[in-house]
């Protein structure tokens, strides 16, 4: 079937709201067709922090449909690459089935920044680039994939 080919993702945080969000929309518009990606939280937050759209936005990043999700939902399924961005959800993490491989990444929490508008904006611009550059790095990992689904 044509949709079996996708190399499946995970992205998880603690909240779902910022990093795991940016991260999905980033990697959704790397990786195009070749993956279906998701991200959850371990305790999702009501709504994707609004920085967060903001930076995706100016970069181009659509997250129009996206929303902070409970990793539960995801339960039993299985996927090819799982990324975790933040040490809580590492240690929280719940177990998913299949050869998956698991990636950390301690970045820290753009949402938790103080100061004016400009600086806080600026930590959400940091962490986009940070996960824009190591989420490049596995791109050629998910192209390996796909060949082998095929």
């Amino acid at each position: 079937m044509p949709g079996d080919e996708k190399v499946r993702a995970l992205i998880l945080c603690t909240e779902n709201s910022a990093r795991s969000q940016m991260a999905e929309g980033i990697l959704r518009k790397m990786a195009g067709d070749r993956a279906d990606v998701h991200s959850a939280g371990i305790r999702p937050a009501s709504e994707i922090h609004p920085l967060a759209r903001r930076v995706m936005e100016d970069q181009g990043v659509d997250l129009a449909g996206q929303f902070p999700k409970d990793v539960a939902r995801y339960a039993g399924q299985e996927f090819d690459i799982i990324i975790t961005v933040c040490d809580h959800a590492k240690e929280h993490c719940p177990f998913f089935p299949g050869r998956g491989q698991r990636l950390h990444w301690s970045l820290v929490d753009p949402a938790q920044a103080v100061g004016t508008e400009g600086e806080r904006l600026a930590a959400f611009r940091k962490t986009a680039a940070e996960l824009a550059t190591r989420l490049r790095e596995i791109i050629p990992l998910i192209e390996k994939e796909t060949h082998q689904h095929k």
